[in-house]
């Protein structure tokens, strides 16, 4: 059974910091491209930040400079830390995983984020 799990949401003041964890089983983790994606309500999913298997990153410009996304194979986990939030940062946060050859991965079920003071 595959399985992921968001953690780490909360309510966090405006400029706050936050890390998310995306715990994954059922998979060989170390070979997932692993990417965290939010969605507010009424609005498009988007990609946040992205961590290939060979650990190179990238970030969405919204975030850029306020985000990063890290893996530990070990422990098949990937994290998401979160700094200078604001309030538009509000949202559910998704963790997937997704090979190279596969249109759509996996999803959790994500973890909510609130930002406001």
């Amino acid at each position: 059974q595959v399985q992921l799990v968001e953690s780490g949401g909360g309510l966090v003041q405006p400029g706050g910091s936050l890390r998310l964890s995306c715990a994954a089983s059922g998979i060989i983790f170390r070979n997932y491209n692993m990417k965290w994606y939010r969605q507010a309500p009424g609005k498009q999913r988007e990609l946040v930040a992205s961590i290939r298997i060979g650990f190179d990153t990238t970030y969405a410009d919204s975030m850029k400079g306020r985000v990063t996304i890290s893996r530990d194979n070990a422990k098949n986990t990937v994290y998401l830390q979160m700094s200078s939030l604001k309030p538009e940062d509000t949202a559910v946060y998704y963790c997937n995983a997704r090979t190279q050859i596969q249109a759509i991965g996996y999803w959790g079920q994500g973890t909510q984020v609130t930002v406001s003071s």
